[in-house]
């Protein structure tokens, strides 16, 4: 991935990890039972860990596999053949990856480790025998790809309706929320290792204009992002500046 790489290529090795966050994100929505949990856990029997900056997967790559995020942080992004990039999505801990993958011969996108990441591989036939005979899982399971169904449409409407300002101010929103139920932060208060480049490509903007738009909201008194700490000042004044309606994370 280019421009954010730290450190070239990937490792995996196996891990004795905590449950996954993944339980307690879908837990909130749909109450699972001990065994719930434990075929939850059955599910990320392949544990990988891959370095900050490395390709979980590449475009192309064939066969497939998609992934719940254990641990730090992660995105999906295009390469243009002119050599820019297109961040499709940002992954925190307890978000199922490219489920739609396992569906396709070969992957339409990179997967890339922001931070040091830690990652359950999960397959189709994972999937069939997790669900087999457990309808709370399957729910659960639909109701995490709904809500990065959900996510996706408000970028596209970020890019191309949102003025720069709005739509910055509704990704900090949106994040703050992700991160809350998460109980990493609070919804006005959070860390956030993205680059200011990841996020001006996520957003369609440049680096300088992102910058830019960071310095008129600092000026504003409503949010500052500074070493690594995001702090939205007046949340309820930059929910009306971006229109946030957090109702699609619900």
């Amino acid at each position: 991935m280019p421009h954010d790489s730290s450190q070239p290529g990937a490792k995996s090795r196996t891990l004795h990890l905590p449950a996954s966050p993944m339980a307690g994100k879908l837990d909130v929505h749909i109450a699972f039972l001990p065994e719930d949990k434990a075929i939850l856990d059955a599910l990320q029997i392949r544990k990988r860990v891959f370095i900050k900056g490395s390709d979980i997967t590449h475009e192309g790559q064939s066969p497939q596999s998609a992934y719940i995020l254990r641990a730090g942080w992660a995105c999906s992004y295009k390469l243009m053949r002119n050599g820019t990039r297109q961040v499709i999505s940002f992954y925190v801990p307890g978000d199922l990856i490219g489920i739609r993958r396992l569906l396709l011969s070969s992957a339409d996108d990179n997967l890339c480790a922001v931070t040091r990441v830690e990652v359950g591989e999960i397959n189709v036939e994972d999937l069939i025998e997790a669900f087999d005979g457990n309808g709370r899982l399957a729910m659960s399971i639909l109701w995490s790809t709904l809500k990065d169904e959900a996510i996706l449409v408000q970028h596209l409407v970020d890019v191309g309706r949102r003025r720069p300002i709005d739509r910055v101010a509704h990704f900090f929103l949106e994040l703050g929320s992700r991160l809350a139920l998460l109980g990493l932060g609070t919804r006005c208060t959070y860390q956030c290792p993205l680059t200011q480049s990841l996020i001006a490509d996520a957003l369609g903007l440049t680096a300088v204009h992102f910058n830019r738009v960071l310095r008129q909201l600092r000026e504003l008194k409503v949010m500052t992002f500074h070493e690594g700490w995001v702090r939205l000042l007046d949340c309820q004044r930059l929910e009306r500046l971006a229109d946030f309606d957090s109702s699609y994370l619900q």
